[in-house]
């Protein structure tokens, strides 16, 4: 069963000096850990992507650093847990296991995204010991509203277990002029209604946002609908801080089961 579920960004800006953005990753972390996950989803735009298929990493355990050894972080992999998120991700469409280096998967280490490991930073991947960890890549080559069928799956697979759900996303990518997208007036009109939806409760509106969201050059509503999915009706959504301090906007929420 799905116990907490929370959008957090992945820009290395969050780790410079303090913000909004800071307090409330650090925020999401004490949530985190008062629901006490066996287990912690990350659904990441930034990890592997198999065209046409989900991805879900099964290798032993997964490992990144932020530049040195001091922000080195290492994580086991619930193997059961992800081969189980695989066969639920097949009823909505291909889905397939990956990993990397040695041959066995149960020996594997695969290296860690920023996606993944910015937000695990900050929620859950540095405890002592840390919650074991699955990530799951979307597919934006399937429909919106197959990942909100891939959200709901990935919770059924769940069972029993107590489980977090983190999307890892940053928002639209086209607020600045000199950014790497250039400027669109559509990422403040992306940001604005993902707060208003994230604030109202209604993450699963965010299908129409589809019309908008290449405009505004952003990598988060995939992992949005997922997470609607996973969570289903039955957990409040509260915002925690929401900003645009560079060319693209970074969200946190947390959400509680009723």
């Amino acid at each position: 069963m799905i116990v907490f579920g929370a959008i957090a960004p992945h820009g290395g800006i969050v780790l410079d000096g303090k913000s909004s953005t800071r307090t409330a990753m650090e925020e999401l972390g004490r949530l985190h850990a008062a629901a006490a996950p066996d287990a912690t989803i990350v659904i990441t735009p930034h990890g592997v992507h198999l065209e046409g298929s989900f991805a879900v990493v099964t290798a032993a355990t997964m490992a990144g650093d932020l530049g040195g050894p001091e922000t080195r972080l290492s994580c086991t992999v619930d193997r059961t847990l992800a081969h189980a998120v695989v066969d639920a991700l097949r009823e909505v469409g291909p889905a397939a296991g990956v990993s990397f280096g040695s041959n066995d998967p149960g020996d594997a280490e695969m290296p860690m995204d920023w996606g993944t490991l910015i937000p695990l930073w900050f929620i859950g991947g540095r405890a002592d010991p840390p919650a074991p960890v699955v990530v799951v890549s979307p597919a934006h080559e399937f429909s919106l509203e197959a990942h909100v069928r891939a959200g709901a799956a990935i919770a059924a697979a769940c069972g029993d277990r107590r489980v977090a759900v983190i999307a890892s996303a940053d928002h639209g990518h086209a607020h600045e002029s000199d950014g790497p997208y250039g400027f669109h007036p559509a990422a403040a009109e992306y940001d604005t209604r993902v707060v208003e939806l994230v604030r109202e409760n209604r993450l699963g509106d965010g299908v129409g946002l589809g019309t908008i969201v290449d405009l505004a050059k952003a990598d988060s509503l995939w992992q949005l609908l997922m997470l609607h999915g996973a969570l289903g009706d039955g957990f409040d959504s509260h915002l925690l801080s929401y900003e645009v301090p560079t060319y693209f906007g970074m969200l946190c929420a947390a959400f509680e089961p009723r």
